[in-house]
């Protein structure tokens, strides 16, 4: 997250060994054989891409590059079970063994965010910051109805389990105070109902997880708050240790595992200000509290809003200042009874404090607080700098989850699959300032706020033009209003429109959320880079081209994204078309959008340069430079240390083999369509397989796609999938307006004869044939990825923006470069020459 600012470098799976080179561009395959090699390479096609991608694979997964990326070798991640190699107190051959603190201390304060930490109303928290990492943590879980939150129940209940979770309801409700068990332990109530609840979600989160590996180790699990509780509790909802305050519980020695609450951002939010029952501020100060269930009856408990199944109004400034301050108080509290080392006096020494913000205390979701200090679970300590995690590949940005696997390894245990997380890491230092890491990482919160605010207004924006360009075009090529000038203009603007996609991308290269009026910003950048680029296409030797503004626009499209994805995605986050941290749906690799705009772009980029280079008498070069950059492209697009795209390789590989096909003279076939669809089946299959060949914490949602199928839940993902595509496809009504409108802009306008006489589509296949096979290549991958992901019509919809009107500006292009074909003024009919009837 804040890399996105600071030009981070991937921090998953290594990939700077890799050569692609060598395998993507060999002539193996596409060698002459004869004088004339033409049909030969053409009847290879429809496999060239293929079996250049496999040969890739095998390349990748045999150098050392590769290896450092995808062996099975203790990278930094999560921590081994006990006795097994590189844990704790086992040890290997010429290796030390790998310590790990005695005590982990997990401070929950659902609500903190960057912006509320400041160095005097906030000390504790501040010297946190600057002792250890830090980082943005995203909190999504399942929310309550129609609300897009994370409410404080199921933050807490998603540490629990290390998977998304939530609470019944259909509003926030705080933490219930857990009942009294003997021997000072308590147990959650409602528990079997939560667990009910949770079991039925598309998630199937397992309650307890946490703690019950903890109890399980022969460790000692305290949780002091009800909302500790949640997280702290094991699968039956029972907690060994619970208090009610940090002072109550005693002496912390005993205890591996403890779990705090700072409700305070809770209680201001949920109960307007006031203390919540049960937690250290509900009793004076000092006071013990020997019945965490039990509340005054003169304690007022006004929870209006949330208990009624409503949502609170948001804090105000004022109050949330002093409910951060409140907060910052329990830290203190917490890391003065933190018991010094005996050798350094350093309570770091031998215990690890993990922060996290875990859920949302406002009606708008945001980025949270997240702070490490002490040793870290791969054996190092947390250093000053950007806490990051294999699950986001972002410097700066960490996940809820993440925070259970973090705990889990630092207690050295293996972590389950049920756990979706990846540890945290962070043991780099960044050289900056407390104070400018927390300013950045605030400012990328203020980015996701702006980009809620400002995408669906952008969207509106962007359709609405769209669609009127497309009717005014229509007008000029239909009816011929405003003759050439009125085509030149055509041209132009469809050149803008086309470069329109990438540039929602190449806008994150400049801050538009910090800036007065973000929502004019954001279309003044974008509208900006998009006339740079039309500049650069209009303006070269190849403006006379008709392919020639095409292929530049295209080229620029591909080569961007694609470098993107090889250097940790920073384009896509926060962009209007990409991808937002708050939401955590990804973090890297290709979302769906840039999937579409990508593979558009590539596969029109190649039709370009096929056409330039076959006009030089260089086909069989075309085909081969066509398959070597098309597999690539697509490798890129699986591959999990760069795109890591399931449902748009075998997409991809149709669309790219569609455009092979046809450029070589071939024909398409139901057969080969299927052929080609099953083989990148099988691609991404093996892909995925060789991802989850690596261990657990080094794997990314494609090998997690395996072992859920290996566990018997790919169905469960299947249709949560399917129903997130049916219901973008049929709530996205402006982007399915808009793709019906483009579509018929391509058939019925540009593909139909016109005031200008021939079709306009027919005369630019006339004078670039290659620009058939790419345009049918893009459609067809833009279907198939619109049947295959879950983002429904938007992927044929960015496709579209993409490829119709670039091939608007070609058409307009060998209309004026054509000569007219419509019929001149028929004649006058000749005389009779039959004499004059009597």
């Amino acid at each position: 997250m804040a890399s996105t600012h600071r030009g981070h470098g991937d921090v998953g799976p290594a990939t700077g060994g890799i050569s692609t080179r060598p395998a993507l561009h060999r002539p193996a395959g596409t060698a002459p054989a004869a004088a004339s090699p033409l049909p030969a390479l053409s009847s290879a096609l429809p496999t060239l891409p293929l079996v250049l991608l496999l040969a890739l694979l095998c390349v990748l997964l045999g150098v050392p590059g590769a290896s450092q990326a995808f062996a099975a070798s203790d990278t930094p991640g999560v921590a081994k079970a006990p006795g097994a190699p590189g844990a704790s107190g086992a040890g290997t051959a010429g290796a030390p063994a790998r310590k790990l603190p005695a005590k982990v201390v997990i401070i929950g304060i659902p609500g903190l965010e960057w912006s509320d930490l400041d160095p005097r109303r906030t000390p504790n928290l501040w010297r946190l910051a600057d002792e250890g990492g830090s980082a943005s943590m995203s909190t999504r879980a399942v929310p309550p109805p129609e609300r897009g939150i994370t409410c404080p129940v199921a933050g807490w209940l998603t540490v629990s389990a290390g998977q998304r979770a939530g609470a019944p309801g259909t509003g926030c409700e705080p933490p219930r105070a857990p009942e009294a068990a003997p021997g000072g332990g308590a147990s959650v109530p409602g528990w079997a109902e939560l667990s009910a609840f949770n079991a039925a979600t598309s998630y199937r989160p397992v309650l307890g997880q946490l703690g019950e590996l903890a109890t399980g180790a022969g460790l000692k699990v305290a949780a002091v708050g009800p909302g500790a509780a949640l997280a702290a509790a094991n699968r039956s909802g029972k907690i060994g240790k619970y208090a009610a305050s940090i002072e109550d519980l005693g002496d912390l020695s005993p205890y591996g595992l403890i779990v705090v609450e700072a409700g305070d951002l809770t209680g201001a939010w949920t109960t307007g200000g006031l203390p919540l029952p049960g937690t250290p501020n509900s009793t004076p100060t000092g006071t013990p509290t020997n019945t965490p269930n039990s509340t005054s009856a003169d304690t007022p408990t006004n929870t209006p809003d949330g208990a009624a199944g409503g949502f609170p109004d948001d804090m105000t400034a004022q109050v949330r200042r002093e409910a951060a301050a409140g907060a910052d108080r329990v830290v203190g509290a917490v890391l003065d009874r933190l018991t010094p080392s005996p050798v350094t006096g350093n309570p770091v020494t031998g215990t690890t404090v993990l922060v996290g913000g875990l859920a949302d205390t406002s009606a708008a979701p945001h980025l949270h607080v997240a702070i490490a200090r002490g040793p870290s679970p791969d054996g190092g300590t947390y250093a000053r700098g950007y806490l990051t995690a294999t699950s986001t590949r972002q410097d700066g940005l960490v996940t809820n989850t993440d925070l259970t696997a973090t705990a889990i390894g630092l207690l050295g245990m293996k972590v389950p699959h049920g756990v979706v997380g990846r540890a945290w890491l962070g043991d780099v230092p960044s050289g900056e300032q407390v104070a400018a890491r927390a300013g950045k990482l605030a400012d990328d919160d203020l980015a996701s706020q702006v980009l809620r605010e400002v995408r669906g207004p952008f969207f509106a924006v962007f359709v609405a033009v769209q669609i009127l360009f497309y009717l005014l075009a229509a007008v000029a090529i239909r009816r011929g209003w405003g003759g050439s000038r009125a085509l030149a203009a055509v041209r132009v603007v469809a050149v803008v429109s086309g470069a329109i996609a990438i540039s929602t991308f190449l806008a994150q290269l400049v801050p538009w959320w910090s800036l007065p009026a973000p929502m004019v910003w954001v279309i003044v950048t974008i509208l900006g880079l998009a006339c740079a680029i039309a500049g650069v296409a209009l303006a070269g030797p190849w403006r006379a081209h008709p392919l020639g503004p095409l292929t530049v626009v295209a080229a620029v499209t591909s080569v961007a994204l694609l470098a993107d994805v090889m250097t940790g995605s920073a384009l896509q986050v926060n962009a209007v078309t990409g991808y937002e941290p708050v939401t955590g749906g990804r973090f890297y690799g290709f979302s769906n959008i840039a999937f579409a705009v990508y593979s558009a772009g590539t596969i029109l980029a190649l039709a370009g340069i096929a056409q330039w280079l076959i006009s030089r008498n260089r086909r069989a070069l075309a085909l081969a430079v066509c398959s070597a950059y098309g597999g690539l492209a697509v490798f890129a697009d699986g591959w999990p240390a760069w795109g890591a795209d399931f449902g748009g390789v075998p997409a991809f590989l149709v669309g790219v083999a569609v455009f092979l096909i046809l450029l070589s003279g071939g024909r398409i076939s139901l057969v080969k369509l299927v052929l080609v669809g099953l083989a990148g089946g099988l691609l991404i299959g093996a892909i995925a397989v060789v991802d989850w060949l690596r261990p657990t914490e080094q794997r990314t949602h494609l090998g997690a796609f395996v072992q859920q199928v290996l566990d018997g839940e790919a169905w469960t993902v299947v249709g949560r999938k399917f129903g997130a595509m049916i219901g973008v496809t049929v709530g996205n009504w402006s982007l399915s307006l808009l793709s019906l409108v483009a579509l018929a802009f391509l058939f019925l306008v540009l593909d139909r004869p016109s005031r200008w006489g021939a079709s306009a589509l027919g005369r630019a296949y006339a004078l670039a044939p290659a620009l058939r096979a790419g345009l049918l290549g893009a459609l067809a991958c833009a279907l198939i990825g619109f049947l295959m992901n879950d983002s429904g019509i938007a992927i044929p919809a960015m496709a579209l923006t993409v490829a119709v009107p670039l091939t608007l500006a070609a058409c307009v292009r060998a209309v004026r470069l054509s000569p007219p074909t419509t019929p001149g003024r028929p004649s006058v009919p000749a005389a009779s020459t039959a004499p004059p009837s009597p």
